[in-house]
């Protein structure tokens, strides 16, 4: 039987529970985006009535964003920020927000605005099937440079590791937190999210995949394939397949939609 008020009404004890989850952007010199996204994640977030935190992961960003993500911070008791003192790259802009984030859920995407947040709650429901919802990206807005490096670095991870994945850094990923339990990661450049996919998927756990779109920047500047970050990228990767090689093949255990 269900608990009924007076009235006949269900009461607010037989609700399903409020979703739980933690956002985070990470950003570099994003002062011109970080505060639009912000708006538009929280505005998102409400309208869900969800119990959620907002994390902006500020990596020595050397222009005026971590003065506005504090200013954001100090008018929204929902948002908190992480600072690097200095840049210490992208994988180690994620592992941040992911040790920063207390609840159930833990969605990610970058801090550029090249992501519609609306986009958002309809991977919610999936996760009661899967552990990970790894989104890729609709009619990719870059160059066709970046577009075909981005081809080929999926493919080789996908062929190092045994997965098959359409889109290894699409920013725009869902995560039960439970999943990150034990796991060490080493990447702190361009590799992390292949090492979080490749890990997870080791550990057991489920991975869906979804359809996003992808905007043009409007503001800011590009920094991830400058030769510096690429070459890291390649070194790390090489690294942890050397450190993988000799154990079991991973198990594949993924659905792509």
């Amino acid at each position: 039987m269900t608990d009924q008020g007076e009235s006949g009404r269900q009461t607010d004890s037989n609700r399903p529970p409020a979703i739980s989850v933690s956002v985070f952007f990470p950003c570099y010199n994003e002062e011109e985006n970080i505060g639009p996204t912000v708006e538009k994640a929280c505005a998102v977030l409400e309208k869900l009535a969800a119990d959620y935190e907002l994390i902006i992961v500020n990596d020595g960003s050397r222009d005026d964003t971590a003065r506005i993500a504090e200013k954001i911070a100090a008018e929204n008791p929902a948002v908190r920020v992480v600072h690097h003192a200095t840049n210490l790259g992208y994988g180690a802009a994620l592992q941040s927000g992911f040790k920063a984030a207390t609840k159930n859920l833990v969605f990610y995407t970058d801090g550029d605005g090249q992501f519609d947040f609306a986009e958002m709650p309809p991977l919610l429901d999936l996760m009661q099937q899967y552990d990970i919802v790894s989104c890729y990206r609709l009619n990719r807005r870059d160059s066709i440079i970046r577009k075909f490096n981005g081809w080929c670095w999926t493919k080789l991870v996908c062929l190092l590791f045994g997965l098959r994945i359409r889109d290894i850094d699409c920013a725009f990923k869902l995560y039960k937190r439970e999943i990150f339990d034990g796991m060490q990661l080493s990447s702190t450049g361009a590799l992390i999210d292949a090492e979080i996919l490749a890990r997870a998927v080791r550990k057991g756990c489920t991975i869906t995949q979804r359809g996003v779109h992808h905007l043009p920047r409007t503001a800011g500047k590009q920094t991830g394939a400058d030769f510096r970050a690429i070459l890291r990228a390649f070194r790390e990767l090489f690294k942890l397949h050397r450190q993988t090689r000799s154990k079991k093949r991973w198990p594949i255990n993924l659905k792509a939609q």
